[in-house]
């Protein structure tokens, strides 16, 4: 059998903006398109209060160095008239996103969109590509029942991201009937500056608004679902969501116990992990790692601290597999929630499209 090719690199790098650059997911946009090698920083849009000033002004930078090259960039609105690139990174919250996404795609811009504005619409992707690439067909429908010459491109809420890449691979090998998720979320997926100091320290919140436990449960089986002729059908499980704050500063931890469809050990299921590759491996996109899951066989691991930065934010690592006495199996999965679960996401989304041709397709 021959091994398919790796994706060929664009003919030059080519430009992006960034939307909500400003903000936490904004900058760590903006960190990973820094020396990205297929594409390149062209513009950082945010609102109208910060439009005009220079990013170092504008931008509260939250970590490590602001490259020198973006810093001097002038924040530009919002618009699609300010901004000279077939693709844009919106980092915007829910409530910008809907109006704005869609007047970029109307213009004819591919949009990569961290919002959940339109992640559970019929025709737009929510994407995986180590998971469901297929789906990235129905760009056709939604260009089409819209009326767009660009189109929208969603990833997931950045707890469900942990979650699906967890169960990806079982419900791949036995099928996964119904799971009970419980997440311990870092405080940096609350942005800046986020959750009060004297709410966070020493406590745990159960609870996160903006339907943190619905998003898990809903975007879950849109991923795991089948391509339809009508969109996408919802995998057939029952997923139960319980969504925690815990004083961490970066990476979401979610604890899973699993159904099954076929009844396997965690033996079997481990096996599963260590051989699971994805269906991009053989493109070697640049953001993708390989492999895109890893299992700690230690008894204490995964750790937020030990184990976030795995992949350079882009690897989920599981540990804990173990039997369990109600479903059957249980397990502890760790992802970094700005990178893998938010701004990282949505570049590897990007490069699949790339690598796709489908780039001003």
């Amino acid at each position: 059998m021959t091994t398919p090719a790796a994706a060929s690199a664009p003919g030059r790098r080519i430009p992006v903006a960034v939307l909500g650059a400003t903000g936490a997911v904004g900058q760590t946009f903006v960190r990973l398109l820094e020396g990205h090698p297929w594409f390149e920083l062209a513009a950082v849009a945010a609102s109208d209060r910060s439009a005009g000033k220079p990013y170092a002004e504008a931008a509260h930078w939250l970590g490590g160095e602001m490259p020198a090259r973006v810093a001097a960039m002038p924040v530009v609105p919002c618009d699609p008239s300010c901004i000279d690139a077939p693709l844009v990174f919106s980092a915007l919250d829910a409530a910008a996103a809907t109006e704005v996404e869609a007047a970029f795609a109307r213009a004819g811009l591919f949009v990569l969109s961290n919002a959940r504005a339109y992640r559970l619409e019929a025709d737009v992707p929510l994407l995986i590509p180590e998971v469901n690439p297929d789906h990235l067909a129905l760009l056709d429908h939604q260009r089409a029942r819209r009326g767009w010459t660009g189109a929208i491109i969603t990833n997931s809420n950045c707890s469900t991201m942990v979650a699906a890449l967890a169960l990806a691979p079982l419900h791949q090998a036995f099928g996964v009937a119904k799971v009970f998720v419980t997440t311990l979320q870092a405080v940096s997926g609350a942005g800046y500056p986020g959750v009060p100091s004297l709410d966070i320290l020493g406590n745990v919140i159960p609870y996160i608004g903006g339907g943190e436990e619905e998003k898990i449960e809903t975007e879950t089986r849109k991923l795991l679902g089948s391509l339809g002729e009508d969109g996408v059908v919802p995998a057939a499980m029952t997923v139960s969501a319980q969504v925690t704050r815990v004083p961490v500063e970066h990476g979401h931890t979610v604890c899973l116990a699993v159904g099954l469809t076929r009844s396997a050990d965690a033996d079997a299921a481990v096996a599963v992990y260590e051989g699971w590759r994805g269906a991009i491996a053989s493109l070697r996109l640049p953001s993708a790692p390989v492999p895109p899951i890893t299992v700690t066989r230690d008894v204490d691991r995964p750790q937020p601290r030990r184990d976030a930065d795995a992949g350079r934010g882009m690897r989920i690592t599981i540990g804990r597999v173990r039997r369990d006495p109600i479903l059957d199996l249980r397990l502890v999965a760790l992802g970094h929630n700005t990178i893998r679960g938010a701004a990282g996401a949505s570049v590897l989304n990007a490069e699949l499209l790339v690598a796709r041709g489908l780039l001003g397709a």
